[in-house]
């Protein structure tokens, strides 16, 4: 909330009436439902990635690029991972805003996983220069990584970002999703003896949220 004269005003790209960073951290997590809800989920006929047909698609970049939203993905995330995560991966474009979000903040944090490094995993390997697959800091062997996704519907995605942080000599510890829609992601994770978590499933976008919180 802004001070313009004797009238206080919200920005039009501010969807919250209070900084994010003010909440308490269940109300920083309805909160970002909230967002979620406002930008994010939309319902009609989709076709998936996974080639799925739905009924509701959630597409997360407005809320991952969003001022309010970026923070408060950030600490929550953050907050989920274990403390001794060593950087956080995720495939392009989804993730980018994630894994930077909460790099930025664990630079931060007091607790749980600091100083984090973000790791931004190609589709396809660049022809030139080092043709990296991975851009960000280089890490000691062994780093322990969690591969972050924006939503998982399968999960099959998340493998060609965990194949390659494997690739590059780093441990994978698990996957974290924003938005899980649990349509088997949970399974295929569990078949491949990786831990999965997610901040929120999709009964938690289905469930209306209204401020004040």
């Amino acid at each position: 909330m802004y001070q313009w004269g004797n009238i206080k005003v919200l920005p039009a790209m501010l969807l919250l009436p209070y900084p994010p960073n003010t909440l308490t951290p269940v109300q920083q997590r309805q909160a970002l439902i909230y967002l979620l809800q406002r930008l994010a989920y939309r319902e009609g006929d989709f076709t998936l990635s996974s080639g799925q047909k739905s009924s509701y698609y959630i597409n997360c970049k407005p809320v991952t690029l969003h001022p309010q939203g970026a923070y408060l993905v950030g600490v929550l995330i953050q907050a989920a991972l274990p403390a001794h995560t060593n950087a956080v991966a995720g495939l392009t474009l989804g993730a980018d805003p994630v894994v930077t979000a909460v790099a930025m903040a664990s630079v931060m944090a007091s607790q749980g996983a600091q100083n984090l490094a973000a790791l931004i995993v190609r589709k396809t390997i660049k022809a030139h220069g080092t043709q990296a697959a991975l851009e960000g800091p280089l890490l000691p062997p062994g780093s322990r990584v969690w591969v972050l996704e924006d939503v998982v519907t399968t999960g099959t995605s998340a493998l060609q970002a965990v194949e390659q942080v494997r690739a590059a000599d780093y441990s994978v510890e698990g996957v974290l999703t924003l938005v899980d829609r649990q349509q088997g992601g949970t399974e295929y994770f569990s078949a491949l003896d990786l831990p999965f978590k997610a901040i929120f499933s999709i009964q938690d976008l289905q469930t209306p949220v209204q401020l004040p919180l």
